[in-house]
């Protein structure tokens, strides 16, 4: 009767019946260290005993996976001439609520967490991705499941994927599914309708001339595969492209920001958001001359403002999202999105992106520049545009007639030059014909 030894402590219960405490019980251990309930033994020690038949204790066992998630190890047992019901859970990976409700063990006491003690809880150690919820696999979105398995194996990070797995296979080896149950990073990643349960895990992204007006908006719904592909489209369709002609007529795309470091402030925003915090959507706003990044949240603890832009291990809230998103080939190296951007921009000669922590969450901002004389040199401008480009610079804008004046020429070659400036996307004309008519900076 060694398991006598010990009196009722942290992770030790007896209980003289199987009652509504023995959920609760069970609960605060799988919350805290794990631990033992032995049914049939009084608070004192004494060995009562109790009788279960077979059909009674699978019952039990049924009650506990259903009530609390949790897989116990069940032992029925004599002693002493008494059966004794011994029930152990493990410590879980994930919180374990009791009809709606927490607890912890504190010593020998089983308590509900409220208050700061539950929200602490719930930040401390324990990640939203990984919490599961009562969802159904038919929520889950074949398709985008299987998609993700050809990105896997294609990016060859997942090389022995067996893309005829099933749906519960693949998430079970992703470790999204957990003890049976589907966790939140399965419904975001996958989920045929994940605003169901989430209602603002979605994205924004929208158009503005100023901050109050507003000529372009998309709501962006569905799971985070869907989102990144439809919000990237669209700010691509709210921002410029010019084409350039090189060698034997090979064009080259040439963006208003780096498509790369489009791609990767769009992903730093979904994956790193804090989805605890339900009230906000994240957003991407692009005005003419800067686009704006918002996810809210943050930085996650163990990295600061200061250590962004060097070399730093990578530190996120939701480690489920990135590790699938990295397996598809949307990420990159951990840890090195922020340096990326950096470097896109800086190969684009455009200013570096700013990252600021704002609004109760994360920031970056990517802005225009008017082209430089090292930009002006790049597309290859001649003597008479550099002299429009300064002109504008210091004046804020030019019409045909002022370039005759500054250049000594005609009308119809102020017309051409002005026209060839407008092809390359360097300068922007407003108005359409007659004096109204004048040239700016995009």
């Amino acid at each position: 009767m060694n398991f006598l030894t010990n009196n009722e402590s942290q992770n030790t219960e007896y209980k003289e019946k199987f009652t509504d405490g023995v959920f609760k019980t069970l609960s605060a251990f799988a919350n805290t260290n794990g631990g033992v309930v032995f049914v049939g033994i009084a608070d004192n020690k004494e060995i009562i005993g109790i009788e279960y038949s077979p059909e009674e204790i699978k019952k039990i066992t049924e009650q506990i996976v259903n009530k609390l998630g949790v897989h116990p190890s069940i032992e029925y047992f004599e002693t002493e001439g008494n059966n004794i019901l011994k029930i152990e859970v493990k410590k879980s990976s994930m919180p374990v609520s009791y009809n709606g409700k927490y607890y912890d063990r504190v010593g020998n006491t089983t308590r509900e967490m409220q208050g700061e003690k539950l929200k602490a809880f719930f930040i401390k150690g324990t990640n939203w991705d990984a919490l599961a919820g009562d969802y159904s696999i038919e929520e889950i979105d074949e398709t985008t499941v299987k998609r993700f398995t050809r990105m896997a194996v294609n990016s060859g990070r997942l090389k022995a994927f067996d893309t005829t797995d099933s749906v519960s296979q693949v998430l079970e080896r992703l470790k999204l599914i957990v003890d049976g149950k589907i966790t939140n990073a399965a419904i975001i990643l996958f989920g045929k309708d994940p605003q169901k349960h989430f209602i603002n895990a979605l994205t924004r992204v929208g158009r503005f001339k100023t901050e109050s007006t507003i000529i372009g908006d998309r709501r962006i719904e569905g799971n985070l595969f869907k989102q990144i592909d439809e919000a990237e489209e669209s700010i691509k369709n709210f921002i410029n492209v010019r084409y350039e002609i090189k060698g034997k007529l090979q064009r080259e795309d040439i963006w208003d920001y780096p498509l790369e470091a489009i791609r990767e402030a769009l992903l730093n925003a979904l994956i790193h958001r804090d989805y605890f915090k339900c009230n906000v959507q994240t957003q991407i706003k692009v005005f003419d001359d800067y686009i704006w990044y918002f996810n809210i949240g943050g930085l996650a603890d163990g990295i600061t403002m200061e250590q962004l832009k060097t070399a730093h291990p990578s530190v996120t809230r939701n480690p489920l999202i990135l590790h699938v998103l990295y397996l598809a080939g949307f990420v990159e190296e951990y840890g090195s999105g922020i340096q990326r951007m950096i470097n896109a921009f800086k190969d684009a000669s455009l200013p570096e992106p700013e990252f600021k922590e704002e609004f109760g969450g994360f920031v970056v901002y990517f802005r225009k520049s008017t082209p430089t004389g090292q930009q002006v040199t790049k597309i290859e401008l001649s003597e008479r545009q550099n002299q429009v480009i300064q002109y504008i610079k210091d004046k804020g804008s030019i019409t045909n007639k002022e370039l005759q004046e500054i250049s000594s020429i005609s009308k119809l070659i102020a017309s051409r030059e002005l026209s060839k400036l407008v092809k390359k996307g360097i300068i922007k004309k407003i108005g359409t014909t007659g004096k109204g008519t004048k040239y700016v900076l995009p």
